[in-house]
């Protein structure tokens, strides 16, 4: 899928892993939910904040995702922050894994998408950023946005 099909059919991203992190290298994976979880992620009423992923049994989980409960549900709605299973395959279970057990590595969910009319979990492998790579990605996000800005300005 191209970013531009899987930026149309985004239902959550997790903004601030780009800030804290160094992505190495993104994985998608299929999540495993209950009730009315989708259509409750379709409203967009999920929230990545303080969520993480990981492998434990040659399983992966995502823990503290928060979906609120769909507002038409019944009284069944499940946890909103409880640990929900990613779907991927057990090679790529394994090659995850590998990758973790370096030091400073990490799995960090990225966001959410719709995949046909399948929620997939956009994970990635990451090594945490120090307060210096933080201030010169902020530098250079704020060059991007002047360049683009004087470029614009100036086919005017």
């Amino acid at each position: 899928m191209s970013q531009k099909e899987e930026k149309n059919n985004q239902l959550v991203s997790n903004r601030k892993a780009f800030h804290l992190y160094h992505i190495l290298e993104k994985v998608e994976a299929g999540i495993e939910l209950q009730g009315c979880e989708v259509k409750s992620l379709r409203l967009g009423t999920a929230n990545f904040q303080d969520c993480y992923a990981s492998i434990k049994d040659g399983q992966v989980y995502l823990k503290n995702m928060h979906i609120s409960p769909y507002a038409q549900g019944n009284r069944e709605n499940p946890d909103p922050v409880r640990t929900r299973r990613l779907l991927l395959h057990k090679r790529e279970i394994k090659k995850l894994a590998d990758k973790v057990a370096q030091k400073g590595l990490t799995l960090v969910p990225l966001g959410a998408y719709l995949k046909g009319n399948k929620v997939k979990i956009s994970l990635a492998v990451a090594k945490g950023k120090n307060v210096y790579d933080k201030r010169e990605t902020l530098k250079e996000k704020d060059i991007k946005r002047d360049t683009a800005r004087e470029l614009r300005d100036s086919h005017r």
